[in-house]
């Protein structure tokens, strides 16, 4: 008779690879099984032109919500680099001038302010907005890694009732709108709203209200750091925390079905059970298996990703019309594109409608000039700089039928970087040695195809608050720690997790220490 493990992880993703490690330091029995030929999910660095020796982010490419304890916890070698500049937003109408926030320079940043929109107090009011928000990430951080706190008691720890209510109970678009008077300034605002949602800033399902919250929330702060060696240099270490631990991690091993009582089918026809499954996949990935497997399933909401991600090495960094700001400081930080709050919504309302928006809202970034590793020392000695592309408002139905593909994404991509840039983005763009342009696009049916990411949503469905409604059942590990399923013996370790979503950690953190209360019993 086979042996029962204590835990069966389904899927390879970062958070996976989190709850292999703690279980397995814990002394317990793990296996991990992952479909592709490697781990990491989409927190992965890959090559993805032949001869050209650039090791690139592909998928995911920033980190804010990794908690330092999970670092600490899992003795993980990583190393993550703060960005001088927050942001540069060039004006949609006249490129030649443009808001940069540089953290380094704070009279220059008013300056900026005062060129782009003519208003020396929208610094003011950009600072604090910011400042105002605080409160949130030092309140609600800390919690992220602990047993779920009930609404109520959080919104007393905050001891603001009128930033509560603005952001979680109103739509966001009134506390910006009421925060800020210029149409640029409010669209720096509520893009950290969008990534991988498909909102405006007047969704009464305040979805873009919890994507905002995680993205100001991370690391107690709000920012968001460059990971030296890329993505997968997380990964790896998580991996080799892992492996060090004791945990069988298994890869080319495709699962066809999870039972709610601990069995799980790989392709190969094997079955392994174990005294809990954990789900690194997500909640529709984790039905069909569960389903396939003979069980009662939900009738969730199918996940929708809604964004575009563009990969590009350089041979240099593009001109800019502003020539008061130099490309390395518009592009160290996060670079926006067409992203006034009008624009923002209009695009919205045009995908809406079934059409790729168009300027579509976009905003980039240069991993390289953070952290030149990436690239090999021709590169480094050439000039040559990576650009990574995240295109907003981009929902998956556009894809889904065929009807837009990524060669359409690519070229309204194009489009719109092209008319903030004082040189087409194509005169730059580094050619492979077969002559290809290192250019590539990852549009949702790509995440789809290749991570099984249904809907290619980055976040496996709608984000959750970070706390429990006053009402909630909170009896059992599962449910306390937010990643219990209907089946007792199945809990989910991944983004589908209450507090799950981004590169964070959270989700296999908690499903590991709702195991390890579970197995203690």
């Amino acid at each position: 008779m086979a042996a029962i493990r204590d835990v069966i992880i389904v899927g390879g993703g970062h958070n996976a690879l989190v709850a292999a490690a703690y279980l397995a330091r814990a002394g317990r029995t793990v296996t991990l099984l992952e479909r592709l030929p490697h781990v990491g999910g989409a927190a992965v660095s890959e090559r993805p032109w032949a001869g050209v020796d650039a090791r690139l982010s592909r998928y995911s490419y920033l980190v804010s919500l990794l908690p330092a304890t999970i670092i600490r916890d899992l003795g993980l070698q990583v190393q993550l680099r703060r960005r001088r500049y927050s942001s540069y937003t060039p004006l949609p109408a006249d490129p030649s001038r443009g808001v940069l926030v540089d953290n380094g320079d704070a009279e220059a940043t008013v300056a900026s302010f005062v060129r782009a929109t003519g208003d020396a107090a929208e610094a003011a009011r950009f600072d604090a907005f910011y400042e105002r928000l605080r409160p949130l990430a030092s309140v609600l951080f800390p919690t992220v890694t602990a047993p779920l706190r009930r609404e109520r008691d959080v919104r007393a720890a905050l001891a603001d009732d009128e930033l509560w209510e603005a952001v979680t109970a109103r739509p966001l678009g009134e506390l910006i709108r009421g925060s800020f008077a210029d149409d640029l300034t409010r669209g720096i605002a509520f893009t950290d709203g969008l990534i991988g949602t498909f909102a405006t800033a007047d969704d009464a399902s305040l979805r873009q209200n919890r994507c905002f919250l995680y993205h100001v929330i991370g690391g107690g702060t709000g920012d968001w750091d460059v990971p030296v060696g890329g993505m997968g240099s997380v990964s790896g270490a998580l991996e080799r925390a892992a492996r060090s631990a004791g945990a069988e991690i298994r890869t080319d091993a495709p699962v066809t079905a999870v039972t709610p009582d601990g069995e799980v089918v790989l392709e190969s026809g094997e079955t392994l059970t174990a005294r809990l499954v954990l789900s690194g996949v997500g909640s529709a990935v984790l039905d069909a298996l569960l389903a396939a497997g003979g069980a009662a399933t939900t009738d969730a909401a199918a996940p929708e990703g809604a964004q575009v991600k563009v990969n590009m090495l350089l041979r240099r960094l593009p001109r800019l019309h502003d020539e008061t700001v130099s490309p390395e400081a518009a592009f160290s930080g996060t670079f926006h594109i067409n992203e006034t709050l009008t624009q923002l919504d209009a695009a919205y309302a045009r995908a809406a409608g079934g059409a790729v928006p168009d300027p579509l809202p976009a905003e980039i970034y240069c991993h390289s000039l953070t952290d030149p590793t990436i690239l090999g020392p021709e590169l480094r000695a050439s000039g040559a700089q990576t650009l990574t592309l995240f295109g907003l408002q981009v929902p998956h139905r556009l894809v889904a039928d065929g009807d837009v593909d990524r060669d359409d994404l690519l070229a309204a991509a194009h489009r719109s970087l092209d008319s903030v840039l004082a040189e087409p983005i194509a005169d730059v763009v580094f050619e492979a040695p077969d002559g290809s342009p290192c250019i590539e696009a990852r549009s949702t049916a790509d995440l789809e195809a290749s991570l099984g990411m249904a809907g290619g949503d980055i976040f496996h469905g709608d984000l959750s608050w970070p706390w429990a409604r006053d009402d909630a059942a909170l009896r059992t590990p599962a449910e306390r720690w937010g990643v219990a399923t209907p089946h007792e013996r199945v809990l989910v370790c991944g983004s589908s997790a209450q507090r799950g979503g981004a590169v964070s950690g959270i989700g296999g953190h908690n499903a590991a220490m709702a195991a390890l209360e579970l197995l203690a019993r």
